[in-house]
């Protein structure tokens, strides 16, 4: 209908509605689920304030800002908690100490206050980003499902109407009729909740500071920057953040440590530091990508890293839950992992590359 045929009164409406959305839209806050501070750590000398970055979807590069990326409106606000946006007390003690904090890694000189921020820093990570709501969602989504179908065989359910054949609940969980489907913000909630105990948690491993010399082969950072490394004990990961495009760190959990109660002097806090062979080099940046939730990216455009990007990027950090026969019930175990997805990738890339 061309404009001068619709009633003025609707023409005013549709403008009224027009004005409020824009409205709303100002008033929301974009929140970034990846610190500005942390991004602009990749900033590329040939852009001035601007890095590299190629998305894992589709293979497209482009040369965002850090306030350009990692961001989701109003992400930080959580309806379930009593007070809705309180990470952001949290983050005023971070962020601002971020820089200073790498700078004391890199220089050796650790204290207290540095080994908060960088705890904090991976603890937001984890708990705040879409990569864990995603992957929060799934062990939440095994609870209700095992629950279900627990109750369902005591008969708390009443059979299924006759329109769904009347099958039990469990079974038209089971056979996909009724879908269980976790809202993302109540992992976010419990991550945001439980963020003071991760990073005392995290401020009390062991960790691995890891220095890169290899000018031409650079730390690559992401959307979700605490790639997940597999151990010899499979209930326990590492984690694997790049800080910096010549630091990494690697937190070492410590399952024997005491967790009860969270401890911000770190009296359990012990690091290594030194420098990464160019083959452990390329391993850490294989996890850095194949973890990332889309985007990757990094400081130097050099020639190897599109094809480096292509080869790992059909991979992303999955949970997995293990059901357990217990005697009054079922135990459930999560863990995450790092799978490959379809399309399959090509012939040789099950293992991380070593070809930069």
């Amino acid at each position: 209908m061309e404009p001068w045929l619709i009633p003025k009164h609707t023409r005013f409406r549709a403008r009224k509605d027009q004005l409020q959305e824009n409205d709303w839209r100002r008033t929301m806050p974009l929140d970034h689920y990846v610190s500005q501070v942390h991004l602009r750590k990749f900033y590329s000398p040939a852009l001035g304030n601007r890095m590299y970055a190629i998305r894992k979807s589709d293979l497209k590069s482009f040369t965002p800002r850090s306030e350009d990326v990692c961001r989701i409106m109003d992400g930080s606000t959580n309806v379930y908690l009593r007070e809705n946006r309180e990470i952001e007390d949290f983050l005023k003690t971070i962020e601002p100490n971020y820089t200073a904090a790498v700078e004391k890694l890199i220089a050796g000189a650790i204290d207290r206050e540095c080994i908060y921020t960088i705890a904090g820093f991976v603890a937001y990570i984890i708990s705040c980003s879409p990569t864990n709501m995603r992957i929060g969602s799934d062990p939440l989504k095994n609870i209700v499902e095992t629950t279900t179908a627990m109750m369902d065989a005591k008969g708390v359910f009443p059979p299924a109407p006759p329109q769904l054949g009347d099958r039990t609940l469990t079974e038209l969980i089971r056979d996909g009729t009724i879908q269980v489907t976790i809202d993302p913000k109540f992992p976010q909630a419990f991550g945001i909740s439980g963020i003071m105990d991760c990073t005392a948690r995290f401020g009390n491993f062991k960790w691995d500071i890891l220095h890169n010399g290899f000018k031409d082969s650079p730390f690559c950072t992401s959307d979700f920057p605490a790639a997940i490394e597999e151990t010899s004990d499979p209930r326990t990961l590492n984690r694997i953040v790049p800080l910096a495009p010549n630091l990494a760190l690697r937190i070492r959990p410590n399952r024997a440590s005491d967790q009860a109660q969270p401890d911000f002097s770190f009296r359990n806090f012990g690091y290594r530091s030194r420098k990464v062979s160019h083959r452990e080099l390329v391993e850490l940046n294989c996890l850095i990508v194949r973890c990332a939730e889309d985007i990757v990216f990094y400081r130097d455009d050099r020639p190897w890293v599109r094809p480096f990007v292509a080869k790992n990027r059909h991979y992303r950090i999955e949970a997995y839950t293990h059901r357990l026969a217990a005697p009054t019930g079922t135990l459930l175990v999560s863990t995450q992992r790092v799978v490959a997805r379809t399309p399959l990738p090509e012939p040789g890339a099950s293992r991380c590359q070593t070809s930069n």
